[in-house]
């Protein structure tokens, strides 16, 4: 499913930085876009702000994820989790550019653990919602949980009871 990504631009308090960004939204089935579309601009008592469609990303999803997806789903506010990263480029006006989009929470973890990039997560869309526990109800299969029996150390087994190799000094001749 297509999901156009926004992201809002404010002006930032801090001395070090320009902008603040944060995702706002996503729009399923969004067309896809080769250059940002200003949507919207104003000011709040927080500043100056401006909102861009900043690209259309595919969500993909998964038979091997069905887990994590239905746990999304049975929190109290399922998200739609946003990859970001930053931009390379020195001319590129924005600072952060939408890489991936998920649904589920564990593939936004992996990302999170690395701290290469920046996940923010949105408020999932209701037609994502049905969509997604359409795919569950289909694809789903529980896994029972095993516990692995653990094995007596033997060091017989291991090779401990066996004599070291014969040092080699094949390496350690005086050269002639």
């Amino acid at each position: 499913m297509p999901l156009g990504v926004i992201l809002e631009r404010r002006e930032s308090d801090n001395q070090w930085i320009d902008f603040d960004w944060c995702v706002t939204s996503v729009l399923p089935g969004a067309d896809d876009i080769d250059e940002w579309v200003e949507l919207r601009k104003g000011e709040d008592k927080n500043g100056a702000w401006v909102q861009y469609h900043a690209g259309t990303l595919p969500l993909e999803i998964f038979r091997k994820e069905t887990e994590g997806y239905k746990f999304n789903l049975s929190l109290e506010q399922p998200s739609v989790f946003i990859v970001l990263r930053e931009s390379d480029d020195e001319d590129d006006e924005h600072d952060l550019f939408p890489f991936l989009v998920t649904v589920c929470p564990y593939e936004a973890q992996d990302y999170l653990d690395s701290s290469e990039e920046i996940v923010e997560s949105v408020p999932m869309p209701e037609a994502i919602m049905a969509w997604l526990a359409d795919y569950i109800e289909e694809y789903y299969v529980e896994e029972p949980f095993k516990k692995r029996k653990r094995v007596a150390f033997d060091p017989r087994k291991e090779g401990y009871d066996k004599p070291p190799p014969p040092i080699s000094h094949k390496y350690n001749r005086p050269s002639s």
